[in-house]
């Protein structure tokens, strides 16, 4: 059940990721320049508190770890979506079936 429920969110996560493909491909091509969507900007569109305060209990609790999230958020929304939801795809796919056993 888990299995599934986290699949599901992968695969989500990965339609969102070619919704933002799509979407700064689209925008590159009517501004003639290279557009992308950072993780960042996207987040402080949606919900500007919560990234402020997500980002405040990170330097509270583990400093060390803000440039790593400084990094992913400056990167490309599609880039990031897309990776996250083949991880979770992978991660949670089905197990083999045994060959010559029955699982029950």
């Amino acid at each position: 059940m888990i299995r599934g429920f986290f699949r599901l969110i992968g695969v989500l996560l990965l339609a969102a990721g070619f919704v933002f493909l799509v979407y700064d491909g689209a925008r590159s091509i009517a501004d003639q320049a290279l557009r992308l969507t950072k993780l960042g900007e996207f987040w402080n569109d949606i919900n500007q508190v919560s990234q402020r305060s997500f980002l405040a209990m990170v330097e509270a609790d583990a400093p060390w770890l803000r440039a790593g999230v400084k990094l992913l958020l400056d990167q490309p929304s599609w880039a990031v979506m897309g990776v996250l939801g083949i991880l979770l795809m992978l991660l949670f796919r089905p197990r083999r079936p045994l060959i010559g056993y029955a699982r029950n």
